[in-house]
């Protein structure tokens, strides 16, 4: 009973998590400013982050959370170099 409960749990965060993703490519594409592209950019990686890990959960393996730590850094660093880029104008002083 409570598997179930379990997989019927995963593939509605699964759903949800995905239409989030398809909402920040939205933004992404038509975003007025630059302001608002990086931001719906830092959203879409957090939202592939979370649909990684909980394909992760759902398939019972750990290689997916490791993806998961791999593409949160990366998400990181291309925010502050994006954000520093807008503020400043260069990445590398």
């Amino acid at each position: 009973m409570s598997a179930t409960i379990l997989s019927y749990a995963l593939a509605y965060a699964q759903t949800a998590i995905a239409i989030a993703a398809c909402l920040c490519c939205w933004r992404l594409i038509r975003g007025p400013r630059a302001q608002d592209r990086v931001m719906a950019l830092d959203t879409l990686y957090a939202s592939t982050m979370l649909l990684v890990m909980v394909s992760g959960m759902r398939m019972g393996t750990s290689f997916f959370f490791e993806a998961a730590v791999i593409m949160a850094v990366l998400g990181f660093v291309t925010s502050v170099a994006l954000a520093k880029f807008l503020f400043r104008g260069e990445v590398i002083e």
